[in-house]
């Protein structure tokens, strides 16, 4: 099978309730991209992935090798606000790949 078509499956909470999406190498740039077209959250990714604005903040535990890193922007932007939870991330931050797969991301709102 190629490389670019395996399927990579990630488990979503929103709301309280849990979704298994799947989705491919390259189909969608980054994870906010894959949020914002599987469900629709209001006010969601509102700097347009730059790691600035925080409104696209989940919870993502079980994320792999890379996926893992933290640049710049995303751990100043978590830090102005305040947050010590090493499981929050910004979905902007986080690139499609295999170090996603298995993983589960929850949709935190204003839980932040």
């Amino acid at each position: 099978m190629n490389d670019e078509r395996k399927e990579i499956a990630i488990t979503l909470i929103n709301a309280g309730e849990a979704h298994v999406v799947k989705t491919y190498l390259h189909q969608y740039r980054n994870l906010m991209m894959l949020l914002n077209n599987t469900i629709y959250l209001e006010n969601f990714g509102e700097c347009g992935g730059q790691g600035r604005c925080a409104t696209c903040m989940v919870k993502a535990v079980g994320l792999k090798g890379n996926a893992n890193s933290m640049e710049r922007n995303e751990a100043a932007t978590i830090g102005k606000a305040g947050l010590a939870d090493e499981a929050v991330r910004l979905s902007c931050q986080i690139l499609i790949s295999e170090d996603l797969n298995g993983a589960v991301i929850e949709i935190t709102g204003d839980e932040y």
